[in-house]
């Protein structure tokens, strides 16, 4: 499996410096990727009903900024987005944004790409919260087509471009676009349209039921499953990742990494070919986080 860390975004705070030197850090440890988060706004729960865990308290980075960032403070580590929230943003901005972050890489992007929950924020940006899904099937062709020709006509439902395309184009043709959330429309999206899937759930018996699922609706949408890659996210303590701030005190300390290795262990059994380790919600420091990734490395080494 292909190990990687989920870059500590609510957590690391504004130093450009800390920034680089985190993600230098993760390189030099042999890790193959970092994933980042995408949330452009952060929402007031005293005032909005939300059900996810990210509220206006939360600090985002903007994704394609800080890839573009780190592209050239490293330069062999996998850039992963995980996930964009697509449809409300505007598929040709997002085309030309990850095409550019691309070629500024070397071709080390992976788009990661989802429908996301926060209602505010679609909001915000004057995009239909309730046809997100739909909207996705449309954005995730347009976005191939853009990053395959040097003109574009394209007449959807929601998307319409007529006689024109980005330049420049990126490295990868295609680039790799993931997919995360774990709705049953979702996976089937995925089963039809992905690269692969970031699933953030337990490799317990439900989590297998739902790679299960993936599995039979790519047979029925004629595509061979194990072509559809799986990254599982093992999360270093016992926290919640729906939970934001809301964690238990004793879900805070780190487990034990045999814990770890008993996880990793599972998501072998069920065919993951990407792992990441998670250090938020453990009361970090910049240095911990780059601490404890370093013994998940050695722990993740040992089994895989």
């Amino acid at each position: 499996m292909r190990k990687g860390v989920i870059f500590p975004i609510t957590e690391i705070g504004t130093d450009p410096i800390a920034i680089r030197d985190y993600a230098q850090a993760i390189e030099a440890m042999g890790y193959d990727h970092l994933v980042v988060f995408d949330h452009v706004l952060g929402a007031n729960p005293a005032h909005h009903k939300l059900w996810g865990p990210y509220t206006h308290e939360f600090q985002f980075h903007e994704p394609f900024v800080l890839l573009g960032y780190l592209a050239a403070a490293t330069k062999k580590l996998e850039l992963a987005t995980g996930i964009v929230i697509q449809p409300q943003r505007q598929t040709a901005l997002v085309a030309k944004q990850a095409a550019e972050v691309d070629v500024l890489s070397g071709g080390r992007l992976r788009l990661g790409v989802g429908a996301g929950w926060n209602h505010v924020e679609y909001e915000a940006l004057g995009k239909d919260f309730h046809t997100r899904g739909q909207r996705m099937d449309e954005q995730i062709a347009l976005l191939r087509e853009l990053w395959s020709k040097d003109l574009v006509d394209f007449d959807g439902r929601w998307e319409k471009v007529t006689q024109a395309g980005i330049n420049p184009l990126p490295v990868q043709r295609p680039m790799p676009i993931w997919m995360g959330g774990w709705a049953d429309p979702m996976i089937k999206r995925i089963a039809r349209l992905a690269d692969g899937w970031f699933a953030f759930f337990k490799p317990d018996d439900a989590g297998k039921h739902m790679i299960g699922k993936l599995h039979n609706y790519a047979r029925e949408a004629g595509r061979d499953p194990a072509k559809i890659g799986i990254e599982a996210w093992i999360i270093l303590n016992n926290a919640s990742v729906m939970a934001g701030k809301k964690q238990k005190p004793e879900d805070i300390p780190l487990r034990s990494p045999d814990a770890w290795c008993a996880e990793i262990e599972a998501w072998k059994a069920l065919g993951a070919s990407h792992l990441a380790c998670w250090t938020m919600y453990a009361n970090l420091t910049v240095d911990q986080h780059i601490e404890t990734a370093r013994r998940f490395k050695q722990a993740a080494d040992s089994v895989c």
